[in-house]
């Protein structure tokens, strides 16, 4: 009668075992799943940066066309953005400094 008993407290403590070796996988696998959907979050981010970067290159080869045709309104235009998007700059670098 004994040995039941000692074979039972044995297969509790590998029970005990197993149940924190699944604990343990469990935490690997929620860190995974999170590792993962932060790096598609930034990969998500670098696709739009890339189009945003894109389309501020369009948009400053038509604005360089467009001073070069000599209009003096497309000139002032063209200065007032640049200063416009510097003074943004300088606001927003302001929060973070």
């Amino acid at each position: 009668m004994s040995e039941s008993y000692e074979r039972e407290r044995q297969n509790n403590s590998r029970l005990d075992e197993l149940a924190s070796k699944v604990s343990a996988l469990r935490g690997v696998t929620v860190d995974i799943y999170d590792n993962a959907r932060s790096q598609d979050i930034i990969d998500n981010s670098n696709e739009v940066f890339s189009s945003l970067s894109g389309t501020l290159k369009t948009s400053a080869s038509r604005l360089g066309r467009m001073a070069q045709s000599g209009n003096k309104v497309a000139i002032l235009k063209l200065a007032g953005m640049i200063v416009g998007a510097v003074v943004l700059l300088w606001w927003i670098a302001s929060w973070f400094l």
